[in-house]
């Protein structure tokens, strides 16, 4: 074992771990930021098979940790544990990175792969990789971190779990800001793509240098070494104990003061002991998944309720998807502001404020962030468009003629001025619907169409016999926030056009295109038509478009002859600012940082010292089952409104925090390392006793004397 030389009165290893931990998050983040587009642009696979293999992987990542503690506590020890994981690692980001380079089969310079199937076997080998790697290091790192400090250091080694904790969330927010700026680059040997290679080469490359890093500090590591199959013995000794519970269930079997003790005929008591300590936690653990139900859902539900907001706050301008990095930069300012303010103000307020308290606390926040979600969801619903369900229809008119046209529709009539439509769409009944057109002079024409139910449909005329139904194809917000566009074709020929790097084709006359979809900003478009004489201007801008909106773009002809295209609104853009989402982000880190910082710590603190990574490993496990619950009670409840899943989300997890809190209650804190002490010390004095029978001897004679 080295001798710890220490730095502000913390052991000078820990600084090596910190580094370490910072660039392996990068390393994680950073390639996991990726993966979705790069599964559906690069490899070409559809939403669905993307999503399914991205959550595989990610579940993967929080399973793998079971092995590497077990690996780390029975075989190999922490720090050999962690060199060798990360090697697999590091090859792992490797290979995911030549295998995003198109020129490794693109043999004909063409600027497609022409053999897939190669990209997509060194994909899944990368994944398969990272996912040991990451996963197996996981609980080690943290553990091995809290090995370094000496009795009488709780708390440096406190202050340190909450620095480890800076470090992985300081690596993450950077990481999803740099590697997607890197995929945007354009890089290529015989043609020019997305530079993925680049982009998963620079996450492979920090990995490398986290291995280098925590090799360097070797020397200074204090190493413990591994105590065998731990967790065979504690499967054994669990296994016996309830054998002999049950077959020594009568009552002329006096009882034991723990269900473990009944192993104590075959298995000595230090383990028995530790066993006992490891259960206690775990117990505790039971009610935690439910934590990260909620947290975790800010990268799936927070950031679909974002899609349906605005991101213009003030001067800036933010997409759905970067919401997130709230929660990582106020990661970055709240843990130093609570480690060192907070904790002692409570302190010196005489208040007991345990780690179990904490975590109390940590659960409470998230509920109330889930609250504050449905709040500003309720908000949200007033603004959004209302759209048909079941056996309705809904209609719009919009005449694209030179005369005014009235239609009526059961209950109603509407007249309509040239390039004009009406204020909003109408909502009918198909079972009782019949549409008529007129004009001045002209006689009523019905409308023969075969409406379909539950979608929104457009009602295209220019003369009472000239009419076209479009199925608009909207039954929703469009999603990620950006803005869908449609063009209406007034001319007598087809034409196409092209809006950034998009392309209609074959617009054919006095017809509708389908909607694309557009981030936000102004977009410029082409009109390409043989009706178009070289002397019209053919390129044109839209207005501004914000977030979530729709538009119809006519394309009809001045009297000069040349295009002018006019705009109508079909969906509004959204109008409650992504800033009220700040409120529950805040409540939710507020609740993770005295939740998860100290969870890892207690996981520590109260584990025995050959069990630390199973622990930490069974800490994690929290996570990939909270994960579960996600998907059952989404699955299970399918709400009509939004707001009443976060209601729901936020009750159970009330519930499960007074559950939880009446837990610690009966929780006492131990000090696994003077236990085992105790127990080292009374095996020394058996041992000095059978190496030495006459000392005994010698006192009982003196003593008779």
């Amino acid at each position: 074992m080295s001798v710890p030389k220490n730095c502000f009165g913390y052991p000078l290893s820990i600084f090596f771990i910190v580094v370490n931990e910072f660039c392996e998050r990068f390393s994680y983040y950073g390639m996991r930021a990726l993966l979705i587009l790069y599964f559906q642009r690069f490899l070409g696979w559809n939403d669905n098979l993307g999503t399914a293999i991205y959550h595989t992987f990610v579940a993967l990542c929080y399973l793998t940790p079971i092995l590497g503690a077990l690996v780390a506590d029975s075989w190999l020890g922490k720090f050999k544990t962690i060199v060798s994981l990360s090697i697999v690692y590091t090859i792992g980001q490797v290979v995911i990175a030549v295998s995003s380079i198109n020129d490794l089969t693109d043999f004909n310079h063409d600027g497609t792969p022409d053999s897939i199937s190669v990209h997509v076997a060194l994909s899944m080998i990368g994944l398969i990789l990272i996912a040991l790697g990451t996963g197996g290091i996981k609980p080690c790192v943290s553990a091995f971190g809290g090995d370094q400090f000496e009795e009488g250091q709780e708390k440096q080694r406190n202050r340190f779990f909450s620095i480890f904790y800076l470090a992985i969330n300081a690596g993450s927010l950077l990481s999803t800001i740099i590697t997607p700026m890197l995929r945007v680059q354009v890089c290529g040997i015989h043609s020019k793509q997305a530079c993925y290679p680049l982009a998963f080469g620079v996450p492979a490359a920090l990995m490398a240098v986290s291995l280098i890093v925590f090799v360097i500090g070797s020397g200074m590591y204090k190493k413990f070494k591994p105590q065998g199959n731990i967790m065979s013995k504690v499967a054994k000794c669990i296994g016996f104990a309830i054998k002999n519970r049950i077959r020594h269930r009568s009552k002329k079997f006096p009882k034991r003061e723990h269900w473990l003790d009944w192993a104590s005929e075959k298995y000595d008591e230090r383990l028995i002991s530790q066993i006992k300590m490891v259960t206690r936690v775990m117990f505790l653990y039971i009610p935690l998944p439910m934590f990260w139900a909620l947290f975790d859902q800010q990268g799936s539900r927070w950031t679909l309720q974002a899609t349906t907001m605005s991101g213009k706050i003030g001067i800036i301008e933010i997409q759905p998807d970067q919401m997130q990095t709230v929660n990582a930069i106020l990661i970055v300012i709240m843990v130093p502001i609570v480690d060192a303010v907070v904790y002692p103000l409570i302190a010196k307020c005489g208040l007991n404020f345990t780690s179990l308290k904490k975590m109390t606390v940590g659960m409470f926040l998230a509920s109330m962030a889930f609250v504050a979600a449905a709040i500003v969801q309720v908000e949200i619903d007033k603004t959004l468009p209302v759209f048909p369900k079941g056996n309705e229809v809904q209609i719009k008119a919009l005449n694209i003629g030179n005369n005014n046209m009235t239609m009526s529709f059961p209950g109603t009539t509407v007249t309509c001025g040239p390039m004009s439509q009406t204020k909003e769409f109408m909502t009918f009944n198909v079972d009782n619907l019949s549409v008529n057109i007129s004009s001045t002079g002209s006689p009523v024409a019905p409308v023969t169409h075969n409406f379909e139910s539950g979608h929104r449909h457009t009602l295209l005329v220019w003369a009472p016999n000239n009419y076209q139904v479009v199925k608009d194809g909207l039954n929703q917000k469009p999603e990620k926030g950006r803005n869908g566009i449609r063009f209406v074709n007034a001319f007598g020929q087809s034409f196409n056009v092209t809006m950034d790097g998009e392309v209609y084709n074959n617009v054919s006359s006095h017809n509708a295109s389908e909607y694309l979809f557009f981030s936000s900003g102004i977009k410029s478009f082409t009109i390409n038509s043989p009706e178009i004489s070289q002397q019209c201007a053919n390129e044109f801008k839209t207005s501004y478009l914000e977030f979530g909106s729709a538009f119809t773009y006519v394309i009809t002809r001045k009297s000069d002859g040349c295009p002018e295209p006019r705009a109508f609104e079909d969906i509004s853009p959204n109008t409650v600012s992504m800033a009220l989402q700040i409120p529950q982000y805040f409540l939710l880190t507020c609740g993770e940082v005295v939740f998860s910082v100290t969870g890892l710590e207690f996981s520590y603190s109260q584990a025995p010292s050959n069990m630390k990574s199973v622990l930490q490993a069974g800490w994690l496990l929290t996570v990939a089952v909270g994960n579960i619950i996600v998907l059952i009670v989404a699955g299970a409840g399918q709400f009509s409104e939004q707001w009443a899943e976060y209601v729901l989300f936020a009750a159970l997890l009330l519930v499960v925090c007074v559950i939880f809190a009446i837990m610690a209650r009966f929780y006492t804190y131990i000090n696994p390392a003077e236990i085992e002490a105790q127990f080292d010390k009374d095996d020394k004095k058996d041992y000095l006793e059978k190496s030495n029978p006459y000392t005994k001897l010698d006192s009982v004679s003196q003593t008779q004397m």
